[in-house]
Parts: C-alpha cells; sequence; structure tokens
C-alpha cells in the first residue's frame, strides 16, 4: 500500500444503485488496496454494493426518503469543507455534483480530479450552463469520461482533453451471480422471444419507445419483456401496459441487487436510452452471451457494439427502427446471431477490470 501525502476524498452524494454507483464502488475498493487515507463522502450510508473496509465512510444520517439531490449535493459539500479544514491536504475524485466540487475547490484552492459520466447532449443544453462548465473544468487537474465518443464530444464542447478510461467490468463476479438460482421465474413460453430491460425509469431511457415497439409487434411474435428499475415514470409504464392489453406479455419489477440472474434467463438485452455515458448493462449482457439490441445514442453503445458489428444498432427514439431491428433478431438463423454473440464476447478485453482500475490508480497517484 502506498503511502501518500494526501487524503484521498471520493465524493459522491446521492447512491441509488445505477451504473455510476457500480464504477465508483469498484474503483473505490481497488484504490483502497493501493492508497493509504480514502475517504468516501455520501449523503447515506446505506449501500447496495459491498465496500472495501479500507474505505471510510463520511456521510449523513438519513432523516426521510424525499431529499432532492441538491439537498444532498449542499450537505456534501459542507461535510467535504468541514474535512477539508481540518485535513487542508486533499485531493478530491468527484463522480457527482462536479461543477458545485469545481467551484468549492476554486474557493479552498484544493486540487481536484472528476469524471463525468453521461454525454453533454443530456446536460448540456443551457447557454449559461455551457459558459460556467467552460470556466469551471479548467481547474480540475484531470477529467475522467468512458468512453472515446464521449472524449470527442466533451474536448470539443468545452476545450478540454479528457482522459479515457473504460468502466471496469468484472466478468468472474458477474458469471458467478448469473448463476443465482430465481425463486420464481418469469419466462414461462418456451417458444416465446425472452426480452429484458434493465434501466432507472426516467425520460432518458425512454422506455414508451419499446413499449410502443413491442405493441406493434404483439400479433406478429411470440415474446415476453421483463422490465427491471425503479423511478419517477413507473406508473407512465404500468399504465401504458394496461391500457394496451400487454399485461400477459410485459411484467414490470423493482430494482434488484443481482440483476444477472434474470440476465441470463433472457435472449435478448434491449436499451432505448436517449443518451448515456457508457452503459454498463450493455457490457454486463455481452459477459453473459446475451444479444444486445440498443438506441445508438450519443455516447456509448456504437462504440461496446462496434458500430453494429456485435449487436444492433436502432435509430434513438425510433419505434418503426426498433420494430425492424426486433423482427430481424427472430428472422435471423441461430448460427448467425450466435457467431455475432462470441465475436462481441471475445472483444470485452477492453474493459478489463484489473487494467480500467490500475489506470484509476495510475492517474490518481500522480496527484497524490
Amino acid at each position: 500500500m502506498s503511502s501518500n501525502k494526501k487524503s484521498l476524498v471520493l465524493f459522491m452524494p446521492s447512491i441509488e444503485g445505477g451504473g455510476v454507483e457500480k464504477n465508483l464502488f469498484l474503483v473505490a475498493n481497488h484504490l483502497a488496496k493501493k492508497i493509504k487515507k480514502v475517504k468516501l463522502i455520501t449523503y447515506e450510508k446505506s449501500f447496495k454494493y459491498s465496500l472495501n473496509n479500507n474505505v471510510e465512510v463520511l456521510y449523513f444520517k438519513r432523516k426521510s426518503n424525499n431529499e432532492s439531490k441538491y439537498f444532498k449535493y449542499v450537505m456534501c459539500l459542507w461535510l467535504l469543507t468541514k474535512f477539508y479544514f481540518r485535513n487542508k491536504n486533499i485531493l478530491v475524485f468527484s463522480f457527482q455534483a462536479n461543477i458545485y466540487c469545481l467551484i468549492l475547490s476554486k474557493i479552498l484552492k484544493f486540487d481536484i480530479i472528476i469524471r463525468s459520466n453521461s454525454s453533454p447532449t443530456g446536460w448540456s443544453k443551457s447557454f449559461f450552463k455551457n459558459i460556467i462548465f467552460k470556466i469551471f473544468f479548467k481547474y480540475a487537474k484531470s477529467i475522467i469520461v468512458n468512453s472515446f465518443e464521449f472524449k470527442k464530444l466533451l474536448d470539443k464542447k468545452f476545450n478540454v482533453n479528457s482522459i479515457v478510461i473504460y468502466n471496469p467490468l468484472n466478468k468472474e463476479e458477474i458469471v458467478k451471480m448469473s448463476k443465482e438460482r430465481i425463486g420464481k421465474s418469469f419466462f414461462r413460453g418456451k417458444s416465446n422471444i425472452k426480452l429484458i430491460n434493465i434501466a432507472r425509469f426516467t425520460d432518458q431511457k425512454d422506455h414508451l419507445t419499446m413499449l410502443n415497439a413491442l405493441n406493434n409487434l404483439k400479433n406478429k411474435i411470440n415474446f415476453e419483456l421483463l422490465i427491471m428499475g425503479y423511478g419517477i415514470n413507473k406508473n407512465i409504464l404500468q399504465n401504458f401496459i394496461k391500457n394496451n392489453n400487454l399485461k400477459k406479455k410485459i411484467k414490470i419489477i423493482g430494482f434488484q441487487k443481482n440483476p444477472y440472474k434474470f440476465l441470463s434467463k433472457a435472449d435478448i438485452l434491449i436499451s432505448t436510452s436517449i443518451y448515456e455515458g457508457l452503459p454498463n448493462v450493455l457490457i454486463e449482457s455481452l459477459t453473459l452471451k446475451k444479444f444486445v439490441i440498443s438506441s445508438d445514442c450519443p455516447t456509448g453503445p456504437r462504440e461496446i457494439l462496434k458500430n453494429g458489428k456485435y449487436g444492433y444498432l436502432f435509430k434513438t427514439k425510433s419505434v418503426e427502427d426498433l420494430s425492424k431491428k426486433i423482427l430481424k433478431f427472430v428472422k435471423t438463423s441461430n448460427k448467425s446471431k450466435n457467431l455475432i454473440m462470441n465475436r462481441a464476447h471475445n472483444s470485452l478485453y477492453r474493459f478489463d477490470y484489473k487494467k480500467n482500475c490500475d489506470k484509476y490508480f495510475k492517474l490518481v497517484s500522480k496527484y497524490l
């Protein structure tokens, strides 16, 4: 374990169980094996993932379930400020609320690395926000992004030179967890195409494009769809399913600590996001040799699927194109589909856990 002069502070106010959080825990656990004095500042201590004992968590005790993410940001920035005045010599690695952390770093004069999680397409539409980001991005020691397409967009828009580190993939853990038994399997019809979608119920994930496509196909193919997640749009999805008589074909379940045991039973993972960074769920599906049909959104899916070589890409928000791609899967021979899935599986060395975690360690060590 290296003896560093500075305390490393990981900053992630809101931990809810998505891909960003998963990456935080993988990276934090790896860094804690090699670096002394690792802290994590977050709003709560109740996690869905396990954290290395060498990471000290600084958190607020939750008082209700209704705090907004901005409230959590403010409280955690206050925690960070208090920690700074006690220790002074710190390096902050921000996974969330990056612009607020950058502003605080400028005021208090501490070093900061930031990791941007999703394409600027989703968060840089405001002219005023763009100016703020352009000014404060300059104060980061390094800006990490998780795909080369993402880097191209970010660097051009904000005149920075970001560093690409792919999301670390723990293949062995995913395969192991996929073998866990499911008490009651949703997928029952042997002749049905088994579809799965794993995503938060938000506008960004665009579930309605998928539901509309399957509604168009309900009299053409036999299918079952399992939707897994949580979020504010759950009622919208439930109402669509009910109003279009799809309850026998589509089931919604909540967030699962182990989604892989469900994913392992599916034929196709469908992703309909409007924007991403580098969607973990696509990489995890390829790990389990599942066929992927994804929106060609910025950024990540095209890079993971090698321009459609390792799965099907459809035009973002296009119900018609998604319908065509699902039908294409049904009509394609098993031999051709297996060839695509095997090639995709063999391409996963790009996301190797140790290789990418070591890149994080090397970058962080540079500023400690």
